[in-house]
């Protein structure tokens, strides 16, 4: 279940006896790669405690709406946008009522209205309750806003009793969530990434380099391959790892991200340049460590190949997907950029607190010919899933338009 990883799962545990089984849950989703926060409700509280899925989960669990310590750190807002899912398991009766009818006066099911994260929920209830004409009721509405709803099983239940209403299994729960993300959107596609910072040499031991730490790139090659293309990374120095099921290809430099991308193009369809390239690289690059001899060192540089212009201008030339990290009129340098450069698509963002280089959050704003989508602040992997499906629709419009 390799598609798990680096998933936020937002695990949410209600009252019931099956709340024991969220333990094996939780330890599933973090074994298969998933990063898991824990909210649980009060009347899941009776049935295990906090302190079992905190030392499980090695993460506080949250429990109250209006804690204040937890709100000064993480309010139910914050939760929200950092969830890719929402797992509620087990699910009872209770909380499919209160869901279905937009209620919000707790934790979990305030997060659940808050999010435009995918949401799923694992039932767990006695037979008769799951038969029951409300429950029915109150789970045809969840399902008609696009809620996943996994289960239940049939077997023995707790109360005696035997007919449908059990919680599937953990297993089973772990595997039906990785296969959420999976869409397929790009199936039989071939898509090359760019991912990171380059360096670019001033002598054996120093380096002009930029902030990019690369995880915006390798968020979108693994939403590519999430998304059933052909993934090639190419990534400069970063501290990640490889994708699964990605080629990945290392560089250092400028130039050798140039090459690797121009010996890739012939055969791509989709190019995204997430990597923060160098513009400029050193003349010269000493052969020795430069040593410390006047109060002032001039460098002098030459202007590095633009690898995103010059895939656009290319004859047979890929759908090409740029990135645009502004500090400034961040609508009005994108837009430029797009058009300079002929590209099919430009993703914009604004650099500054908590927000691009060296975080985990960020915020996209992204142009089109004459149109544009802002997608608001969220996890990178998030924002990468997207963004894959709105590069996945021009895509396939452009092809469309080709064959007409």
């Amino acid at each position: 279940m390799y598609q798990l990883t680096g998933k936020r799962i937002l695990l949410g545990v209600t009252g019931g006896i099956a709340a024991y089984k969220a333990a094996v849950l939780l330890r599933l989703l973090q074994q298969h790669g998933a990063v898991v926060r824990v909210v649980m409700t009060r009347n899941a509280c009776e049935f295990i405690t906090p302190l079992t899925m905190q030392a499980l989960s090695g993460k506080p669990v949250h429990t109250e709406l209006l804690d204040l310590e937890t709100e000064s750190a993480m309010g139910h807002i914050d939760l929200a946008r950092w969830a890719d899912l929402v797992l509620i398991a087990p699910a009872s009766a209770n909380f499919i009522a209160r869901y279905s009818n937009g209620f919000a006066e707790d934790l979990l099911s305030t997060l659940c209205l808050a999010t435009s994260s995918p949401v799923m929920l694992a039932p767990a209830m006695n037979q008769q309750m799951w038969l029951n004409a409300a429950t029915q009721e109150n789970l045809k509405k969840i399902i008609a806003r696009g809620i996943a709803v996994i289960g239940p099983a049939e077997g023995d239940q707790a109360c005696g009793e035997n007919g449908p209403g059990r919680m599937i299994e953990p297993e089973e729960i772990a595997s039906l969530a990785a296969k959420s993300f999976e869409t397929n959107i790009l199936s039989g596609s071939r898509l090359l990434v760019t991912a990171g910072p380059t360096r670019e040499a001033i002598d054996p031991v120093r380096f002009i380099s930029n902030r990019s730490s690369g995880r915006m790139g390798y968020a979108v090659a693994m939403a590519a391959v999430e998304a059933g293309a052909e993934v090639s990374l190419i990534s400069g120095p970063v501290n990640l790892s490889a994708p699964d099921r990605a080629e990945l290809i290392n560089v250092t430099s400028a130039a050798e991200m140039y090459s690797a991308v121009m010996q890739k193009i012939s055969t791509t369809d989709i190019f995204i340049s997430a990597a923060a390239v160098a513009d400029y690289s050193l003349d010269t690059i000493a052969e020795q460590k430069i040593k410390k001899s006047s109060d002032s060192y001039e460098l002098s540089l030459q202007k590095n190949p633009d690898i995103l212009a010059e895939v656009a201008a290319l004859n047979s030339a890929p759908f090409t997907v740029g990135f645009a990290a502004e500090t400034e009129n961040l609508e009005l340098n994108a837009q430029t950029k797009l058009r300079s450069k002929k590209l099919d698509m430009i993703a914009a963002n604004q650099v500054g607190e908590d927000l691009g280089f060296d975080s985990e959050m960020n915020a996209l704003t992204v142009f089109w010919g004459a149109e544009h989508k802002q997608l608001q602040k969220a996890s990178k992997t998030r924002l990468a899933r997207t963004l894959i499906t709105l590069i996945a629709d021009q895509y396939n419009e452009k092809n469309i338009n080709k064959t007409h």
